[in-house]
């Protein structure tokens, strides 16, 4: 006698994630229960989205309190029974290999986003996320460059300008990822102010063309 699957019931999943664009940390799905535990534990608040309610941090929270709030919040939810995915950037108990592996999964992710774009604004945002000039992936390469160039020369007891050809090479490069990230933003200006090619329009009709060569 063949054995047959046993039914297996889960409660509705609970996603807590960082939104890219908008760095809000959401957590989405859920019953009222999940609600309550989310305001309870880590101080979400519940708000209404385009595509259903769902619950926030509030904004500007510095990065460590949103993980400690995400992680405590995820805790909860899973010891009272319910299905949790919690974004490994949120996860405190998070190996360094997690964080790296999240850091990689970022440009991937904007990788997957410019591939699938279908308007030029949104080619434009990802352009953004790459070279945006506080918090984009190439200014924040930039400015671990420019810490390590600093380091190296402090380490070896060298003034401006008078560093080994290496590390002075090093010091040049911070220049050519500047350029790199203006050439890109005025890309995405470009992109951002592009539209639809406007429709070509009909061929005159026989009546007008008969019209316009009696004139």
């Amino acid at each position: 006698m063949k054995q047959s699957e046993p039914d297996f019931w889960v409660l509705e999943y609970v996603t807590i994630t960082k939104d890219p664009r908008t760095d809000l940390v959401v957590a989405i799905g859920g019953t009222e229960e999940v609600a309550d535990i989310l305001q309870r534990t880590g101080g979400f608040r519940s708000a209404a989205g385009p595509r259903g309610d769902y619950h926030g941090l509030p904004h500007g929270l510095p990065v460590e309190q949103q993980r400690l709030k995400a992680t405590t919040a995820s805790h909860a939810l899973l010891a009272a029974g319910h299905s949790v995915h919690l974004d490994p950037a949120l996860n405190m108990l998070a190996t360094p290999d997690g964080e790296r592996d999240a850091a990689l999964r970022y440009p991937a992710r904007l990788a997957e986003r410019v591939a699938a774009a279908e308007t030029s604004n949104e080619v434009a945002e990802v352009l953004t996320e790459v070279a945006a000039p506080v918090h984009g992936l190439l200014s924040l390469t930039r400015e671990v460059v420019v810490r390590a160039w600093i380091a190296a020369s402090d380490l070896q007891g060298t003034a401006p300008g008078e560093e080994p050809e290496p590390i002075a090479r090093l010091g040049d490069s911070v220049s050519s990822m500047s350029e790199a990230a203006r050439v890109i933003l005025r890309a995405r200006n470009h992109a951002a102010r592009s539209t639809q090619r406007p429709a070509t329009a009909p061929p005159p009709s026989r009546a007008q063309s008969s019209v316009s060569r009696r004139r």
